[in-house]
């Protein structure tokens, strides 16, 4: 019953998010600091997998779960994953049907990530981006997080990026630290760092992006998510 209301609420919260646009519109790659923060991910995440030991990515099988309209796989594939290879599951069908018309040669499914449609032990990565901070339920949270230790294979990741402080604008979300993520995530091995500028302080450099990015990503209270692997032994 408690993993029910939460469902609900976030159905909820992303139905208003869809009616106003503005995660959409915030998230614009129209605007330098977005683009700033999707370069500087995208370039981490490469150098990440690599100083990890994965893989190539065309060589992993690849599920996106809270995959949302694509966009990640699709970045993905960009870096070499095969889109043949990956999959992804949301909670919103509307969403599903979107990433479906972005990125056909992607599967995508609507389902709940309590019980992921993937069988044991058969994923080289899972995508945690941005899901756990919307998971206000520690219960659901509990199973999300044992569905995606379940479907790893061995040596196989959670790909974790998600923001680490609490958002005082937006009382829907609440930021992960180090402590929760490894205790959802208690027979993985955690290599995380912290990146991203905060948002709403990059989107605001314009014609400075290209010098001030940077800086600013030197200072670390300022860098607001973590990004990492989540690493199985056996």
């Amino acid at each position: 019953m408690e993993t029910r209301r939460e469902v609900e609420r976030l159905a909820g919260v992303y139905r208003e998010y869809a009616r106003t646009g503005a995660p959409r519109t915030r998230w614009s790659l129209d605007n330098a600091g977005n683009r700033a923060i999707a370069a500087e991910r995208r370039a981490r995440i490469r150098t990440l997998l690599a100083a990890r030991g994965m893989p190539p990515l065309g060589a992993c099988d690849i599920l996106d779960v809270g995959c949302g309209t694509g966009d990640v796989l699709a970045e993905l594939v960009s870096l070499g994953a095969r889109p043949a290879r990956c999959h992804g599951v949301d909670l919103r069908p509307d969403a599903i049907d979107v990433a479906r018309s972005r990125h056909a040669a992607i599967r995508f499914e609507p389902g709940n990530a309590e019980s992921l449609p993937v069988g044991d032990a058969c994923v080289d990565l899972v995508l945690a981006f941005t899901v756990f901070t919307s998971i206000l339920d520690a219960t659901m949270a509990e199973r999300v997080a044992a569905e995606m230790t379940r479907v790893l294979r061995p040596r196989g990741a959670v790909l974790w990026y998600d923001f680490r402080y609490d958002n005082p604008a937006n009382p829907h979300v609440r930021g992960v630290g180090r402590r929760r993520i490894a205790r959802l995530f208690p027979g993985l091995t955690p290599h995380l760092e912290s990146l991203t500028v905060l948002p709403p302080l990059a989107r605001r450099l314009g014609k400075a992006t290209p010098w001030a990015y940077p800086l600013l990503a030197r200072v670390s209270p300022l860098r607001t998510h973590y990004l990492g692997l989540l690493r199985r032994a056996h």
